[in-house]
């Protein structure tokens, strides 16, 4: 059982290849702890190569020593619409109520070609990554050799961890199966630069406090600390110290939708006070993007007779948490121009967020 104010435990993963059954229950059982406390836990004994992972991180930290001129020439803002390639700082707000928050990020996803009906319906996520050209990058095509061998091992792990997730609700282990075929995911490379000693420390976010928008996170981190998971029964943040050759997962919003609030999708933030760089690499699993999404078999509470949710597609859901969070963050700088414009800075008013 995980003890309240304790940080999200490392499980031995590879207990689901090992075809030993008592221990393979044994990690069902204790993920199922897991989602139904925070809806956090972290991994060890997966496939994905421990040198794959420090190879992806060694090229996340070239990327972002490259000239912001040079990064700008493939901004997911102005070089395309189907949100690859890098975003500036301070381009998010998911904490309302906090300032612009510190990172910046680099948007990867599957080889999406111009023909493929995904990008010809203009379904989410899902187009040609951008990369930066040789004259910036001149080993660009390592570059993308290694996102795309690292992407796709961590998908491959993501569907796994699906089938414990449908074990863990007495469902078929192959339940998912549908929802993951044509599943969109997408992976960030980001860079968190240390907060600035006189930053206004509870306004100041390397990321604020938030949710995931999608099904499951599958978080590398570099050997910085800052990430934060708060703590329902303690109503405390605990920091997660990075482990190397461990994954952070947690859930998202669309699985504590599709069940039924049963499991959590957690609070958690970066707040980056270590005087170091950090970085560190999401990969966001969302699913197939027409997949409609209703109370899972066994969710439903005694006397229900349907959901707390209306049903919504993955696409529908993903975008919803888009337009809050950057929407958030142009009316920001918005409001910030204009108080300029008035010869006055605007000041920040601190709320609450759990």
């Amino acid at each position: 059982m995980v003890q309240a104010g304790q940080a999200p435990p490392i499980l031995d993963f590879s207990a689901f290849y090992s075809g030993d059954a008592a221990l393979k229950q044994k990690l069902v059982d204790d993920v199922r702890n897991c989602c139904l406390h925070n809806g956090f836990f972290q991994i060890t004994g997966h496939p994905v190569p421990l040198q794959l992972q420090r190879d992806i991180m060694t090229w996340n930290k070239k990327f972002f020593a490259l000239p912001l001129e040079e990064k700008m020439l493939i901004n997911k803002d102005t070089s395309n619409t189907w949100n690859r390639g890098y975003e500036l700082m301070k381009s998010q707000i998911l904490e309302p109520g906090t300032l612009p928050e510190l990172k910046e990020g680099f948007y990867i996803g599957d080889e999406i070609p111009t023909t493929h009906p995904y990008f010809i319906s203009k379904k989410i996520n899902s187009g040609p990554n951008m990369w930066p050209s040789t004259d910036v990058l001149p080993d660009v095509e390592n570059f993308k050799k290694t996102s795309l061998e690292y992407y796709h091992a961590v998908v491959a792990l993501a569907e796994d961890i699906l089938k414990v997730l449908a074990l863990t609700l007495s469902l078929p282990e192959t339940y998912f199966d549908t929802f993951v075929a044509g599943a969109v995911a997408t992976m960030r490379l980001l860079h968190y630069p240390t907060q600035p000693p006189d930053s206004p420390q509870k306004l100041t976010r390397g990321i604020g406090a938030h949710t995931d928008f999608g099904t499951i996170t599958i978080l590398l981190q570099d050997t910085v600390s800052g990430l934060q998971v708060y703590d329902n029964a303690t109503k405390e943040w605990l920091d997660v110290a990075p482990t190397p050759g461990a994954f952070v997962v947690n859930l998202g919003n669309l699985m504590m939708r599709w069940s039924n609030d049963r499991y959590i999708s957690n609070v958690h933030r970066v707040i980056n006070v270590s005087g170091e760089e950090r970085y560190s690499i999401p990969v966001f699993f969302s699913g197939n993007p027409d997949y409609v999404v209703e109370s899972l078999p066994g969710c439903l509470q005694q006397g229900e007779k349907k959901g707390k949710y209306e049903p919504i597609t993955v696409e529908q859901a993903i975008l919803n948490g888009y337009r809050d969070s950057y929407g958030r963050a142009e009316q920001f700088k918005r409001d910030e121009a204009k108080e300029k414009e008035k010869g006055t800075v605007g000041v920040v008013k601190e709320v609450a967020v759990v």
